[in-house]
């Protein structure tokens, strides 16, 4: 069964910072169904990006942070775009000046996520996690398996702290779904 990505949710505004629920992809039967749902959610997510100054389909490396809760085996491909180094690291490593163009956080103390958000913060790194139901701890997307399958949450707030640039149809997808109700 192909999975396909379709609309869910609606907008929701917090005082600190505007998170959008936005799509949702089906996880497909068999014991890699989750880890093929999320790799192509996070394939979409870098497909949407564009970083400043970078051709369109730069190679990029995303660093694991902790523990995913969704699945360990990332390797996300985003469909004639770029190809995506994964690399598992210590919070400590990040902040000692590795290169990493996405930072994906999976479960973590507190403390170091803090930390990572802070070093991120006005730099060209995408940051997304599955570990922050409600999107509130700074990440740009936020991860989370609905019933149906895997879904994602925008924080607007995070994106607009840095100068990477996200396509708008990707923000747009959340209040398009707020309005179909």
């Amino acid at each position: 069964m192909l999975a396909s990505l379709f609309l869910i949710g609606a907008s929701l505004t917090t005082p600190q910072m505007s998170v959008q629920a936005a799509s949702q992809t089906i996880v497909e039967d068999g014991a890699d169904g989750a880890a093929r749902a999320v790799n192509r959610m996070l394939g979409g997510i870098v497909g949407y990006t564009r970083w400043p100054g970078e051709p369109v389909g730069a190679a990029r490396v995303m660093c694991v942070f902790g523990s995913p809760r969704l699945t360990e085996r990332l390797a996300p491909v985003v469909r004639g775009g770029p190809v995506i180094r994964v690399r598992r690291m210590s919070a400590a490593a990040a902040t000692a000046g590795q290169d990493c163009d996405i930072v994906f956080l999976g479960r973590m103390p507190v403390a170091d996520r803090q930390r990572l958000i802070g070093w991120v913060r006005g730099r060209a790194v995408l940051t997304i996690t599955d570990d922050d139901d409600a999107c509130l701890h700074g990440a740009m997307f936020c991860l989370d398996r609905k019933a149906a399958g895997i879904s994602f949450s925008v924080n607007l707030d995070g994106i607009a702290r840095g100068p990477l640039r996200i396509d708008p149809r990707v923000l747009k997808i959340g209040q398009d779904a707020g309005d179909a109700r």
